[in-house]
């Protein structure tokens, strides 16, 4: 049984948190009063399906299909007048040039009210070029603080930021330690290169900071790294009592595998994505064990509705599925947002911090 540990990251609170993007569509704020008279809505679902990110894509389209249809079943959205929900859903890949390139030919061929999409941060990023330029509300579960950082009018971020979460990702680890009677006087951060790794980096830089810890090791890598050898070579010699790798799943396996084929037990601490995903614990067997990571949402915060997914699905209910539900009607009437839409404020008094769910839990399939 994995030890991977799920650390809660709240926005406005842990409910908050768990809503997902799909019931957010009937906001005033994103739907136009027109729609009032409709009995069908397209929605457009843009994920990536294939390629290195296609297991967080499926996921994220289980999660939106799984609440659609209880939407559906539950006789539509009410402040549409019972209008159904239709989901018409392409796949990115996981490339960020065709994935706006298939979100320019979804909205030319589709009378869409929004898109839902995309997981990878760089994903979302290249689609909210094209749906800012046609006007067309994006929601998404990426992290990069970039990408509401442009002063977009059109797009809905419903978790917390990339940095919120880094800083997260480190307070949270300090805490844990403290408990124990450990001190941690230096970390190794390792990132992937992108928006979401370069973002959460900086959350980890400034958890550090704050907490007068030395960062031994700061080191970037290029997304689907094919030799992590050098990367631990280097975290081996620097004197690092933790490592906070970001990282997607691939990346994740060969990282974490590395670590343990040469022998370096120093604690590992993963920034969600591919640390928190039954295909971690498939990939690495008794390697996963006892790796902690981060993560935006948990399942056993709203057991009734994760089970209903573990049935249909046949696994838990990882994040990037939670983040696909608003189960809360009072999201549907929460008055119009400002240009700079995170539903997840990231103020001080509204970050992250411990909360009973911030415990261990087992990482495992089915």
């Amino acid at each position: 049984m994995s030890k991977n540990v799920q650390l809660q990251v709240e926005g406005l609170n842990r409910r908050t948190l768990l809503a997902g993007t799909v019931s957010l569509l009937a906001m005033p704020s994103v739907l136009p009063s027109a729609l009032a008279a409709t009995s069908t809505i397209n929605v457009g679902v843009i994920m990536p399906l294939s390629g290195a990110n296609a297991q967080f894509g499926i996921n994220s389209r289980n999660g939106i299909e799984l609440v659609a249809d209880e939407i559906n079943a539950a006789g539509g959205i009410k402040e549409l007048g019972g209008a159904k929900i239709n989901l018409i859903v392409a796949d990115s890949t996981s490339t960020p040039t065709t994935a706006g390139t298939v979100a320019q030919r979804l909205i030319s061929q589709n009378d869409v009210v929004a898109i839902l999409g995309a997981f990878a941060s760089s994903l979302t990023i290249a689609i909210s070029e094209v749906t800012e330029r046609q006007d067309v509300p994006l929601l998404t579960m990426s992290f990069a603080d970039q990408i509401t950082g442009r002063g977009y009018k059109n797009i809905f971020q419903v978790v917390a930021k990339a940095s919120v979460i880094g800083k997260a990702q480190f307070e949270y680890t300090a805490a844990i330690a403290q408990a124990a009677d450990a001190k941690i006087d230096k970390i190794a951060i390792m990132y992937e290169d992108t928006a979401y790794g370069t973002a959460q980096a900086g959350g980890l830089r400034a958890g550090a900071k704050a907490a007068n810890i030395e960062i031994v090791m700061d080191d970037a890598y290029p997304l689907g790294i094919a030799d992590a050898t050098p990367l631990i070579n280097k975290l081996r010699t620097s004197g690092a009592q933790a490592v906070f790798p970001v990282s997607y799943l691939n990346d994740s396996l060969l990282i974490i595998r590395t670590m343990r084929q040469q022998r370096v037990t120093i604690p590992a601490i993963g920034g969600a994505a591919g640390y928190v995903i039954p295909d971690f614990e498939k990939g690495l067997g008794e390697f996963a064990e006892n790796v902690l990571s981060i993560a935006p949402a948990n399942y056993d915060l709203a057991p009734d509705l994760t089970e209903r997914f573990r049935k249909r699905f046949g696994y838990f209910m990882v994040h990037e599925a939670l983040e696909c539900r608003r189960s809360k009607r009072r999201s549907l009437r929460r008055p119009r947002m400002s240009s700079q839409h995170s539903v997840a404020r990231n103020s001080p008094a509204a970050g992250p911090k411990p909360c009973p769910a911030a415990r261990s839990s087992s990482i495992r399939p089915g």
